[in-house]
């Protein structure tokens, strides 16, 4: 069963930057569709940017594109998450979940395993 854990939340200055980890453990993710979702506070879940591991093609909501950078570490089975700029609005807890890629693409938005998130907070 694959289990996701997020990890790199914290506190930031607006302009400041994070970098968010996805770990997958023992899990091989090749052949996954990775994501990176988020939810401000009073509003709803949407996604961040995304990765499709087994083509290397990588999508990316309107507001990170730009700013956001997601990667992955083949050695560390992991998925990243780097966020430059970062600015009061992007605060809210941030999710990494997955797919198979056989069951969708990255433009949907579709995710069926779920980390617990970790939270990021932009502010002075």
């Amino acid at each position: 069963q694959l289990q996701l854990a997020e990890s790199g939340g914290g506190l930031v200055q607006p302009g400041g930057s994070l970098r968010l980890a996805c770990d997958a453990s023992q899990f091989s993710l090749d052949y996954y569709l990775v994501g990176w979702f988020r939810q401000a506070p009073g509003k709803e879940r949407e996604g961040v940017s995304c990765i499709n591991l087994a083509l290397g093609i990588t999508h990316y909501a309107d507001a990170a594109k730009g700013r956001f950078t997601i990667s992955r570490d083949n050695a560390e089975n992991t998925v990243y998450l780097q966020m430059n700029g970062l600015k009061a609005e992007d605060t809210g807890v941030y999710y990494c979940a997955a797919d198979p890629i056989s069951h969708s693409d990255c433009e949907d938005w579709n995710m069926n395993f779920w980390g617990k998130g970790t939270l990021v907070t932009v502010s002075t």
